[in-house]
């Protein structure tokens, strides 16, 4: 298995590498990035350890090493500007992202190549993905609202003093200010929520807030994200790799789910060899059905928006 990492000299990118890396499920990482001497210096810190975490085929290069990848994590992103506003930011990543697509386009990619989006807004790129490169939909994935969805699992974890593996709460929707929480369906290993004892509706609202800005927090408080993100990214290139079938609430194209056409979002997805396998219909109440329909709105009037 072969997993080549565009924007992997960066601290999402690099991450993920050292993720997939310890994982010892991937083969083959190969670092591609502008900045060429960082990609170069990451690939040999990785390579540095592998006499620890095993045989592994790890380094930096151009474009042209897509050639022959099974899966493309695509990291490369902007940061916002000083009184930058979203618009702005988001224009100048679809901006930088049409140019990675172009790249893209000029190789001669494995037939069956999946791309993993991660780069922000991923659900707009995403999208935007599928439009330009023509690939079947469901080997166009976005990382979504997996990454948030971890956080939240985590801080459930910590509120109920409860192994957060085994707590089951999604977010689907946007990865962004409307996403959305499915209280109704969550559990720890099948027990509902509102059956533990320090069950609070208000608390569980304030968690999910501080979920939401968990990713505005780690860049203030240390300059960005990464250990969290790499993980996520592990988590869905071992389930195509290994052909888990794993239910995961990654992005994709909706196509008449609940209703929702043509735009990118979250919902729990069947991941496997072939990429976003199924979307599972899950029943929602009426709440989260209604602001799932807002999420998939919101995102259509910034497609309608970009430039």
């Amino acid at each position: 298995m072969k997993v080549s990492i565009i924007g992997g000299a960066g601290r999402v990118g690099s991450n993920a590498a050292y993720a997939l890396q310890i994982g010892r499920i991937v083969k083959e990482i190969a670092i591609i990035d502008v900045a060429e001497e960082a990609a170069k210096g990451e690939a040999l810190d990785l390579r540095h350890g592998t006499s620890i975490t095993g045989s592994q085929k790890i380094y930096s290069g151009g474009f042209k090493e897509l050639a022959g990848s099974n899966i493309i994590v695509i990291t490369a992103g902007l940061r916002r500007k000083p009184d930058e506003s979203r618009l702005e930011l988001i224009n100048r990543n679809v901006a930088l992202f049409k140019d990675i697509l172009r790249e893209i386009k000029e190789v001669k990619l494995n037939p069956n190549a999946i791309i993993l989006v991660v780069s922000n807004p991923v659900d707009i790129l995403t999208y935007i993905a599928l439009k330009a490169l023509e690939m079947p939909w469901n080997r166009i994935i976005g990382l979504g609202t997996l990454l948030d969805t971890i956080r939240l699992r985590s801080l459930l974890g910590e509120l109920f003093d409860l192994d957060p593996s085994g707590i089951n709460a999604l977010i689907i929707g946007e990865h962004g200010d409307s996403m959305v929480p499915v209280w109704s369906t969550a559990t720890v290993n099948g027990v509902p929520l509102k059956d533990l004892p320090k069950y609070d509706e208000k608390v569980l609202e304030e968690v999910f807030d501080y979920t939401k800005k968990g990713g505005a927090e780690v860049i203030r408080l240390k300059g960005g994200a990464g250990y969290a993100v790499g993980l996520a990214i592990r988590t869905v290139v071992e389930a195509i790799a290994l052909d888990k079938k794993a239910v995961l609430p990654v992005s994709s194209l909706m196509q008449g789910y609940m209703g929702i056409n043509d735009v990118c979002l979250s919902v729990p997805t069947i991941i496997g060899r072939e990429g976003a396998e199924h979307l599972l219909e899950i029943t929602l109440s009426k709440a989260e059905a209604e602001a799932l329909q807002r999420s998939a709105s919101v995102l259509k009037e910034t497609l309608r928006q970009i430039s």
